[in-house]
């Protein structure tokens, strides 16, 4: 080889070291509260929930955020209906999140399924997912999808639902479903971002988001009422860092 062409090929391959750190730093998740908040001072959007299906509908609308997980106790009040328990907990999430950002807009989300008015809790494991499907086959489901936007004292919370329809299942159909996307910690044991949309017969909601978790419609005009219109604001290309942080599910 040439010298000329070494001194070209050593360049080319420290540069690719090079990119690969500053690329692998992109992807490295908040350590500390502090570090979160220093990267908050310049980007004022905060997801309250650590769900990756939450995370990756956020990030379609290009706004650069970051997500923290609000840790809050999520059981049901004694003969809470489903809709008041994914409002509450929406707007508790929020809250909570907000008070530790003061002058951050806060975002954060709740989903509870229904069954003849009685709530779909998450089944947790293989046998309770089985007996939640068979009792959803060929049954009208609503999914409540529950958002609730805060800055300081400025607070919006809604909900937007979704009413399924299952098809009517068999015992070897529910089998397959459940070892393939295992929705073990899913209202409804049915995961409609994933296989679980082979379960329905029918949906029908004013946000076709809304049953995955982040009714975006409706986000984004509240977005836009707290002046963070996404048309506005979004980027090309997010940095990738304020969608990589805090792997925990809430």
């Amino acid at each position: 080889m040439h010298t000329n062409a070494l001194v070209k090929a050593q360049t080319y391959s420290l540069q690719q070291k090079s990119n690969k750190a500053r690329d692998n730093s992109l992807f490295s998740p908040v350590s500390s509260i502090s570090n979160v908040a220093q990267i908050t001072l310049t980007h004022p959007l905060i997801l309250a929930s650590s769900s990756p299906y939450r995370r990756e509908l956020l990030s379609r609308l290009k706004i650069p955020f970051i997500t923290i997980p609000p840790n809050v106790d999520e059981t049901p009040l004694p003969s809470e209906p489903p809709r008041a328990l994914a409002l509450r907990l929406a707007q508790t999430k929020a809250q909570v999140i907000a008070a530790q950002y003061p002058g951050h807009i806060v975002i954060g989300a709740d989903q509870a399924a229904a069954l003849h008015g009685e709530p779909l809790g998450k089944p947790g494991d293989h046998t309770n997912a089985q007996r939640q499907l068979r009792a959803l086959s060929g049954q009208t489901v609503i999914f409540h999808s529950a958002m609730c936007v805060a800055r300081d004292q400025q607070i919006h919370t809604l909900d937007v639902p979704t009413t399924c329809v299952f098809r009517t299942l068999s015992e070897a159909a529910i089998d397959r479903y459940l070892h393939i996307d295992t929705p073990y910690d899913t209202a409804g044991s049915a995961k409609a971002e994933s296989l679980g949309i082979a379960l329905m017969q029918s949906m029908e909601s004013a946000d076709p988001t809304s049953i995955i978790g982040l009714p975006l419609i409706a986000l984004t005009r509240v977005l836009t009422e707290f002046g963070l219109d996404p048309l506005e604001h979004a980027r090309l290309t997010p940095p990738t860092s304020f969608l990589k942080n805090n792997d925990v599910e809430s």
